[in-house]
């Protein structure tokens, strides 16, 4: 069922009431993201014009993939899953045991067959030293921020098949508040709901659970203000990515490698390094100004314009152990 705009965004509103207000946020202080990484991992993204996807099992936070599924299915067991279950056969008799069942038939491809890259929201008076918190996570001994232009996650445009979304920090008690905020949006609109194609209503209420569980994080995480590129080549595959084994850490894994290349007859635009790329911030290393000018080659291998305008040194000061 082809479903108008404005049909569109009344559904994100009763399905998804975080993601406007966030992505409204996101887009007041300028629209761009932090891939907060190591110099040789930015490295192989400039050279190879790739990012890896890697799979939820093998993430550094992977036990969070449990943490929203035990968050919902508490409260899919609770009073607010009463009154979603309620709503859903209300709408359409017999619906609430479909989507239950849809998605118990998935979690098993949910779980083991998702593949994931973190970026953070990166904010203006970040532009020169980055996030230190950020470098200490996930810098390692030569961090490096890749910080992109977001228009590409905000893009209509479906061709891609990887799904952004920002991370809800919650705990059990804050997950259940917004299951019950969800279901009553359902209840007050039963009605539109039910003016839809029953299909269409399963197919939008299993993706609200499956991000409900991909996108939500401790609140002891809430610092990081972080979004995740979703991709299940299984589900929705795409021409965009290729699936190959990599070692990574000693440890051979499958990984989605995502192409950074436009497709404009597809209505895929803002992917490819030129259009992508904001800046990069250099972090507290011992050896800034050889990454600085290793750095400069890439992008202008990349054909990124004016690259010397592009790499940022953070002058946060290295402490050595």
């Amino acid at each position: 069922m082809s479903l108008s705009p404005a049909d569109q965004d009344r559904l994100t509103h009763i399905f998804f009431p975080h993601l406007e207000p966030k992505t409204r946020g996101v887009l007041a202080t300028g629209g761009r993201f932090a891939y907060y990484t190591t110099a040789e991992t930015a490295t192989c993204i400039l050279t190879n014009k790739q990012i890896w996807m890697r799979n939820t099992t093998t993430m550094n936070d992977y036990l969070e993939v449990d943490h929203g599924f035990n968050c919902l299915n508490a409260s899919y067991n609770g009073a607010p899953g009463n009154i979603f279950k309620a709503t859903l056969n209300a709408c359409f008799p017999g619906l609430a045991e479909e989507v239950r069942d849809f998605f118990n038939g998935w979690w098993p491809s949910i779980r083991q067959d998702t593949f994931i890259t973190c970026l953070s929201e990166h904010l203006p008076e970040e532009d020169q030293n980055g996030r230190l918190s950020m470098w200490r996570a996930y810098g390692g001994q030569t961090g490096v921020a890749v910080i992109i232009n977001g228009a590409v996650m905000f893009s209509k445009s479906n061709s891609l098949n990887v799904f952004s979304g920002p991370v809800d920090y919650l705990n059990p008690d804050a997950f259940a508040a917004r299951f019950e905020l969800i279901a009553k949006n359902m209840e007050r609109e039963v009605a539109f709901i039910q003016s839809l194609n029953k299909e269409t209503v399963k197919q939008i209420v299993f993706n609200m659970l499956r991000f409900a569980v991909l996108c939500t994080k401790h609140p002891g995480f809430h610092e990081e203000r972080e979004w995740r590129n979703v991709a299940s080549p299984k589900m929705h595959p795409t021409d965009q990515a290729t699936l190959e084994v990599e070692v990574i850490r000693g440890i051979p894994q499958p990984v989605l490698k995502l192409n950074l290349q436009n497709n404009p007859e597809k209505g895929l635009t803002g992917l490819a390094i030129p259009d992508l790329l904001d800046r990069i911030i250099i972090g507290p290393c011992e050896f800034p100004r050889v990454i600085y000018s290793a750095f400069l080659r890439l992008l202008v291998d990349a054909e990124v314009p004016e690259p010397e305008k592009k790499i940022i040194v953070s002058d946060i000061p290295l402490r050595k152990l």
